[in-house]
């Protein structure tokens, strides 16, 4: 069993969060405002599509929109996370803090809140054009499913690696004007990156997971989970290259890919699956691994 030291909980009164009133502080906890890196990759692959296409500098509106609708969305997503989980949530030594689980706030004032973090998610809504509204509305099945995917598939990593990488198809579609075979790339490569650090991720929750019946890709790779989560940054790596090819048909676009890929390699190569904080610190390391992946497609997009 995980060792309490080795145990970070999920909801944790620090930095801006902390400075808040008593009454309004759950709220923010809810929606994980104390923990910037879930919005942060949501953010990222919205911010390396419009990027790619070459919009980074005269888009910088866009780029902005999309990290506000990031914020509200990645809020609204745990909160409907922590509605549908509340039972399990209190079962795990990590997530029993939660505010729904600890009672902190009632499931009414939770679906309250999700709503207004909705609303803010239309204000961004309306700045696209009508395709790339539709296409972003397209993703709220995928969030309203993903809660129930650890109950039933041993990869639901896989299924977050679909929502979190949807930004890539927005930010294209609106920053290119159609979907393309490099966007489509982008966002294929960005999901097998989410299920490499979400699996990292998940190493902190194995003991609990298992005796509570959730399923997680950690579990299912067993013994094997530094390879596994390998051989997704390598596929995302590979899935990227290709894009930055048809996007840019010249070997040299992909020398910007290699200061992304020492980072994931260090990740891996120095992943301990015993170590939860170790496992911590490496999934909050791909808000860099964002950036630099953010770097490489300005490069490219802006050589043009």
């Amino acid at each position: 069993m995980t060792s309490a030291p080795d145990i970070t909980p999920d909801s944790q009164h620090r930095g801006l969060v902390a400075a808040l009133p008593a009454s309004v502080r759950p709220f923010a906890l809810l929606a994980r405002f104390d923990r910037p890196i879930g919005w942060w990759l949501l953010f990222w692959p919205g911010a390396w599509a419009v990027a790619l296409a070459g919009g980074a500098i005269s888009r910088w509106t866009l780029i902005a929109w999309l990290l506000i609708g990031s914020i509200a969305m990645r809020g609204a997503g745990c909160v409907y996370n922590d509605i549908v989980d509340r039972d399990l949530d209190a079962s795990v030594a990590r997530t029993r803090s939660r505010p729904i689980a600890s009672g902190a706030v009632s499931l009414k004032a939770a679906w309250v809140w999700l709503l207004v973090l909705c609303l803010i998610g239309l204000l961004v809504l309306v700045q696209l054009r009508l395709d790339t509204a539709l296409l972003a509305l397209a993703s709220l099945a995928l969030v309203a499913a993903y809660p129930f995917m650890k109950r039933i598939t041993w990869w639901p990593q896989a299924w977050l690696g679909l929502v979190f990488s949807w930004a890539a198809l927005v930010g294209w579609l609106e920053a290119w004007g159609s979907l393309t075979a490099t966007g489509l790339l982008l966002y294929a490569g960005s999901i097998f990156w989410v299920i490499g650090y979400d699996t990292i991720y998940a190493l902190q929750d194995r003991e609990d997971d298992a005796l509570i019946g959730v399923r997680s890709s950690a579990l299912r790779m067993g013994r094997h989970v530094r390879g596994g989560t390998g051989i997704c940054y390598a596929l995302a790596l590979l899935l990227w290259a290709a894009a930055f090819w048809l996007h840019r048909p010249d070997p040299l676009v992909w020398l910007a890919l290699l200061p992304l890929a020492l980072h994931l390699l260090w990740q891996v190569a120095t992943l301990r699956p015993d170590d939860g904080a170790g496992a911590l610190t490496r999934f909050r390391a791909n808000r860099f691994a964002g950036l630099l992946m953010f770097l490489a497609c300005l490069v490219v997009g802006t050589s043009l």
